[in-house]
């Protein structure tokens, strides 16, 4: 169950790569010169997130039995799908961990939201306003759990066409990933 978890969590992480990468790039645009050598540095320490991210699929592969490129064409994307569906349904725990979801840096305007970040980002709101009414907050609370039960069945849906076109073992693998249920 941890190793599970364990991978997951790392799954999930190099999903979120993009995201602080680019923030932190942005930031980088507004001021050139320490910027560049934070990002030289950041090259040294270990090849930034094109390599964890290609660490992460090569571990996807060599668990699928290091499948042939063209059998790889196909699993790639659905294999993106999902990961990218249970990133973007996933309990923000930044948000949960600091006093404003706004407080950790993590401008992602430039990245599209999901149903369920953005139900989340309301409710947060809604819990903000010291006014808010009970039914206000659970107006909030019932679009946030409507938004994680589609991502859910998004989920579902993404996984089976995933586990199509895979073999036993290879679905048996994913399932130990935690990919797939």
């Amino acid at each position: 169950m941890f190793r599970r978890i364990a991978m997951l969590s790392m799954v999930s992480g190099a999903l979120m790569l993009p995201v602080m990468v680019q923030a932190q790039d942005q930031a980088g645009n507004n001021n050139n010169n320490g910027a560049q050598q934070d990002r030289g540095n950041r090259g040294n320490r270990g090849g930034g997130f094109e390599q964890f991210r290609q660490q992460i699929e090569d571990r996807i592969k060599e668990q699928l039995g290091n499948p042939t490129d063209d059998e790889w064409k196909v699993i790639q994307p659905k294999v993106d799908k999902v990961m990218n569906i249970q990133r973007d349904s996933r309990v923000n725990m930044g948000m949960m961990f600091s006093r404003s979801g706004r407080d950790r840096g993590s401008d992602t305007s430039s990245q599209p939201k999901s149903d369920v970040q953005k139900a989340q980002e309301d409710l947060k709101n809604t819990l903000d306003k010291k006014d808010a009414s009970v039914d206000e907050i659970n107006a909030k609370l019932s679009a946030l759990r409507s938004a994680r039960d589609k991502a859910r069945t998004d989920l579902k849906a993404a996984q089976k066409d995933l586990s199509e076109v895979l073999t036993a073992r290879q679905v048996a693998a994913l399932v130990l990933m935690g990919m797939l249920e």
